[in-house]
């Protein structure tokens, strides 16, 4: 798989110009308002972003789903919007940008959204996709369609974690190297995750079917909840697994002053938090962010279980 980074970035610069929607909200996000919270050792930015409350707010139980037609199938996509095809997979442009190069990456197949048996695609995919970053929310993990297999893509530097992790490594991090694969599990305070770096696509995929085995999950779910950010850099791979614990934080469901409009996905783990409402953007406190991302991901009790067995 040839890096098709030019073509996308081609694609985007003309989807801007065909697709009104896609070139007015890609237009927004330099009026994007941001605040910056400081923790030991890195930065979690909070984004005022309005568009994307189509996915923060978007209702993915089964009745849902099968009562809304799949806007990643192309049969349903909006006319103008045009992708590039890669593989089993069709690049396209996100007409609600949280980066300033934002794609979706869709199968062309109608399959749901479990990455066991895609991952070798998220490798392939990042490799190919030179200078961004490739991320997947599971089903009950920030993926507003939970019914079409997809992976989403942004250019890569714009979340702090890109690069602030060499500094949580060894801050935070325990390492160690088994089977080719540079493993890190770091407990930063806030995010509690793994660290993956390999030049062996083997070895890394053989590593990720070991933690996705380990990753307890409820019977009713399709897989373990987790977000993965995936990356090609230096010749090789850096991905990231973020266990979680919960879809939504308390926040989310609570009534009056106590309610903050946030979904985590990918993105949020990454260190760019997205309020879709302008009151949550002003109001959101340190203590307010801790708190949502201490819910949605694994304590530190079930972590460190995990990083025991791993070793």
């Amino acid at each position: 798989m040839n890096s098709i980074s030019t073509k996308i970035k081609q694609l985007l610069t003309d989807q801007k110009k065909e697709w009104e929607l896609a070139g007015k909200n890609f237009a927004g996000l330099e009026h994007v308002k941001v605040r910056a919270f400081q923790f030991d050792g890195f930065t979690i930015k909070v984004q005022f972003n309005p568009g994307r409350i189509v996915s923060s707010a978007a209702k993915v139980d089964k009745k849902s789903i099968e009562a809304r037609p799949c806007f990643l199938c192309a049969a349903n996509r909006p006319v103008e919007q045009r992708g590039v095809t890669c593989g089993d997979f069709e690049v396209l442009v996100n007409p609600f940008p949280i980066f300033p190069k934002h794609f979706t990456v869709p199968t062309f197949a109608h399959t749901p959204q479990l990455i066991k048996g895609n991952f070798v695609n998220m490798l392939d995919l990042a490799k190919a996709m030179e200078n961004f970053t490739l991320f997947y929310n599971g089903p009950l993990c920030g993926a507003s369609a939970p019914d079409h297999f997809h992976f989403q893509a942004g250019n890569s530097g714009f979340m702090p974690l890109d690069t602030e992790l060499y500094v949580l490594k060894e801050k935070y991090g325990i390492e160690w190297v088994k089977n080719e694969v540079n493993y890190s599990a770091i407990k930063d305070g806030v995010r509690n995750f793994l660290v993956l770096e390999s030049a062996d696509k083997a070895a890394l995929e053989n590593a990720f079917a070991r933690i996705y085995a380990l990753l307890d999950h409820h019977s009713e779910e399709e897989e373990p909840m987790l977000n993965i950010l995936a990356r090609y850099i230096n010749d090789g791979w850096r991905i990231l697994v973020f266990p979680r614990a919960l879809h939504r934080p308390s926040q989310y469901f609570a009534k009056g002053e106590e309610n903050i409009l946030i979904s985590p996905a990918s993105v949020d783990m990454g260190g760019v938090l997205i309020t879709p409402q302008e009151n949550d953007f002003m109001n959101i406190r340190k203590t307010d962010i801790e708190s949502i991302m201490k819910q949605v991901l694994w304590t530190e009790d079930q972590f460190d279980k995990l990083t025991t067995k791993l070793k």
